[in-house]
């Protein structure tokens, strides 16, 4: 990989990280939930979406089927 991608793609993630956590932040400002229930919801709603399209992605995707190609 290019010097000049892997650098657009770690200054891209760091900005995108920094406007989950700027974003979060902001949810957990403007309600009067605890501030631990959301603290630890929004972590674990991330988590388990990126997880759900990982495995939705697998299950579903044709071209990524490995196993299909091994000769039994």
């Amino acid at each position: 990989m290019p010097l000049d991608k892997l650098v657009l793609l770690i200054v891209v993630v760091i900005a995108a990280a920094g406007a989950t956590v700027w974003l979060g932040a902001f949810v957990v400002a403007t309600m009067e939930l605890p501030l631990l229930g959301w603290g630890l919801a929004i972590p674990v709603l991330l988590v388990g979406y990126v997880l759900w399209r990982v495995i939705s992605e697998r299950l579903t995707s044709k071209e990524d089927s490995h196993y299909d190609q091994i000769d039994k």
